[in-house]
């Protein structure tokens, strides 16, 4: 199994969720909350796995990040074989998008998309909630190849697990991906970055804080007795902790 972080960037989040890429020069000056969008592929001996489809940053000439990072590894768009969305917030999403002059498509045309059906519905209903992008989301779920999910946990195939988990979000599902004895955890939002393992905090920022926090707890515990790859997606420093 290879892990490669598709990192789009640091950024300052504000209140209004915009996003501002850090650099040396205004690292210090943007306030908001810094993090970093950091969606992951997983390459197994059967399918190319894409966790969250980041927010589309483009660089100067106006390539996506993530297109760059793919062409340096020689692996094309049309290679992924699942997109895996643990929740659909703005910055999980909007790189699984293109909008084109005559309407849009999909970055990973032959990929199945898996998501969550209650977590669609409950987007659904956070009108004005800067949090997400409705018309990009409403473009998402028009793509084809769309697998909706309504079961709290289960297989996807014999490497892909999935539990609908909660936290962050009411419907928020994490994945596992386990192949020749490695597993590799990805817990999004309720586990976004390193420090949420040091400090065991209810963060107000999530749906269900205390929830989350008691995920993180018996996930650490899990990660330790069994040796998991744990995904960073918003760690400033880190892609993977090994445990």
């Amino acid at each position: 199994m290879k892990i490669i972080p598709l990192k789009e960037g640091n950024f300052s989040a504000s209140k209004t969720k915009d996003f501002t890429l850090l650099t040396d020069e205004n690292f210090d000056q943007v306030g908001g909350i810094k993090m970093s969008v950091q969606p992951f592929l997983i390459i197994t001996e059967s399918d190319y796995i894409l966790l969250d489809a980041g927010i589309g940053w483009k660089n100067e000439t106006g390539t996506t990040v993530i297109s760059e990072i793919l062409e340096r590894e020689n692996i094309s768009p049309e290679q992924i074989t699942k997109v895996l969305f643990s929740h659909l917030h703005k910055d999980h999403i909007e790189g699984a998008v293109r909008l084109m002059d005559n309407g849009f498509e999909a970055v990973f045309p032959n990929a199945l998309i898996y998501i969550q059906k209650r977590e669609l519905d409950f987007a659904m209903e956070q009108k004005g909630n800067p949090s997400f992008d409705f018309d990009m989301l409403e473009k998402l779920i028009q793509l084809p190849n769309i697998i909706w999910m309504d079961e709290d946990q289960g297989q996807i195939t014999d490497e892909i697990s999935y539990e609908v988990v909660g936290g962050h979000t009411p419907f928020m599902q994490v994945f596992w991906i386990r192949e020749n004895g490695e597993t590799v955890f990805y817990g999004a939002d309720d586990l976004p970055q390193a420090s949420y393992l040091k400090y065991h905090l209810a963060y107000k920022s999530d749906f269900d804080g205390r929830r989350a926090m008691e995920l993180r707890l018996k996930w650490e515990k899990e990660a330790r007795e069994n040796h998991w790859k744990i995904l960073l997606y918003h760690d400033l420093d880190k892609a993977v902790i090994k445990f």
